[in-house]
Order: structure tokens, then sequence, then C-alpha cells
């Protein structure tokens, strides 16, 4: 177990950083959040778990190595979960340089910090199946060798290695969460299944008459977010720090997405779904399919919502918001 019952999160404000903080204040942990000021109105899915107060927020920013070291100062943080991320990663090709500056160099700060202020505190570093890119395995697991095939993969895989190498270099209790997708209400609209529940939502209601998408025969392993964020923390928990892959074990279509989505509200995704081809991307990611017998086997953990309830889910809550 690690020192204490405070909690540093970069990236609070993401889908993943809510629903870790809620997981910890739920275990009487003191939650503190790092906050680019950069961001706009990012506290929304925070207020939407009912959370936002009980977050203590810290000024900070991945690429200002002096405001972790603070951070991890006043939050005297024995976890220290880097979630932080340019994530888009459609977007990595536009901002190539910004993402590794983010992605890759600000995990490398953040174990600098925890280095430098308390090398005891035990430190998560959100990875990615990106990382695997061009799959050299059927099934990925975490002696799949790695082959990124975006600027986003290409600066995740550097911070998963910084992680290694502190671990190693200064015995560090550091692990890795080699995440498969994972998704929820609180997905921001810009990736896929969200715009896809969203547009679903919108077509069912009356306020939109199609769903434009790039490749939809891209198969992905999809997970709920809500179930993700306990691996990161058993991780934690672990006597010392190691490399997880944390998916279901099944891949999805995007077109059976659709057809999961459309079909829960009693529509037909062919009568609605045009393929524009501005969505595909300069090199595809065709397969990601993710092998979690380490994470059962060591953590005890395994995944609770299938991709149906998932999207389901997600459907749903869409549909509350645009009913308003």
């Amino acid at each position: 177990m690690s020192n204490n019952k405070s909690a540093l999160i970069t990236g609070v404000t993401g889908q993943d950083g809510a629903y870790l903080s809620q997981l910890l204040l739920g275990k009487g942990y003191d939650v503190y959040g790092l906050l680019a000021r950069r961001s706009t109105d990012t506290l929304w899915r925070l207020r939407e778990l009912g959370i936002d107060k009980d977050v203590r927020f810290i000024d900070g920013d991945l690429c200002d190595l002096s405001s972790l070291i603070r951070a991890m100062e006043t939050s005297k943080a024995g976890e220290v979960y880097n979630l932080g991320a340019q994530s888009f990663v459609g977007s990595s090709w536009q901002q190539p340089i910004l993402t590794a500056q983010v992605d890759g160099v600000g995990a490398l700060n953040v174990l600098e910090a925890v280095r430098i202020v308390n090398s005891s505190a035990h430190f998560y570093q959100a990875s990615t199946s990106e990382m695997f890119g061009l799959i050299q395995a059927e099934k990925q697991d975490e002696t799949t060798p790695f082959y990124p095939r975006s600027p986003y993969g290409v600066a995740k895989l550097m911070a998963h290695w910084a992680t290694v190498n502190y671990r190693e270099s200064f015995k560090m209790h550091a692990s890795s969460g080699i995440l498969f997708n994972h998704e929820s209400p609180l997905r921001g609209i810009e990736f896929v299944t969200r715009k896809v529940t969203d547009a679903v939502a919108a077509i069912k209601l009356g306020q939109q008459k199609e769903l434009r998408l790039g490749n939809i025969d891209s198969k992905r392993d999809w997970g709920f977010a809500g179930d993700y964020v306990e691996a990161m923390w058993l991780m934690t928990q672990q006597a010392e720090g190691d490399d997880y892959v944390v998916a279901t074990g099944i891949t999805t279509t995007v077109r059976d997405m659709c057809e999961i989505a459309f079909k829960h509200v009693g529509l037909n995704y062919r009568d609605h779904l045009v393929i524009d081809e501005r969505f595909f991307r300069p090199a595809e990611v065709d397969v990601l399919l993710g092998n979690p017998d380490k994470a059962r086997a060591r953590l005890g953990w395994s995944p609770k919502t299938s991709v149906e309830q998932l999207i389901t889910m997600m459907v749903d809550a869409d549909l509350r918001r645009r009913k308003g």
C-alpha cells in the first residue's frame, strides 16, 4: 500500500480523471487535481458526477516542471495518476509537437517531480493501446511489440518507456496501464463512440438527419471507463509497480457499434449513416484487441460492463442532454 490517502491526478477534468476522482473520494482519499488554466469550462464532467466541490484544484501544467513540483509539495500525494494528455488521436497529426510535449515530455516532468519531492509515492502512467498500432499479434498483451501509427501513439510510447526507466533506474513504484478504448457518457464529443451516440440521440429527436463517419470497419476493444479506473487504483496498491493491459478481450467494429446505438432507439443505422472520406486517418489502425489475463490474475480485475450496456448507457445520457 502507498504511504497515505492523498492522491494527485493530472487530467482530472477528463473522462478518466472524473471517474477516478469519484472512486478515490469514495475510498476516503483527499483528491487533488492539476488544473491547466488554458482550458475552457472543463469541470462539467466532475459536476455531472456531483464531485466538483470535493476535488481540490492546484494550478499547474504538464509542460511546467516547477508547477508539478509545487503540486507534489501541496498535495503531499502518496499516489500520483498521470492522466493528462492531448488525447485525441486525430488531432495529433495537426499538432504533433504539442502532442509530444504534453504526452511525452509532460509525463517525464511528472516522473521528475515525483522523484524530486517524494520518490516513494506510487505513480501511475496512462499508457494506451494506440502504442501497438500496426499490430504484431492477433491479441495484444504486455509482451507484444509496439508499432505506433500516430504522433499520439509515438508520444505515449515515450511516456511509457520513461515510466519503465524510472521504475528500473530509481526503484520507484511506477506502473503503466496499457488501456484499450474505454468510453462513457463523459466522453468528449470528438471521439467516435460519443459522436455516434450523440448523433443517434439527435436523429431520434429530429434534430439532425445523418451521421457522417470514416472507416466503419475498423475494430476496437471497447470498455467502460468507470470499470477501467478501478484497474488504475489496483495497480498502485500492489507491492511493486508493473505494466498491465486493461481491456475486455472482445473486439467490435464501428459498424456494429452504430447498429447497437441506432437499434436502441428503434432506428436502422443504414438509413442515416454517410461515409465521409474526410474522416479517414493518414495511417489507420485497423484492429485493436487486448488480452487482459495478467490484470485478471495479478490485480483480480475484470470488466463489468458489456459493449452493448456501454453504448445504450451513452445513448440514454445523450437523449437526456438533448432533451434538456
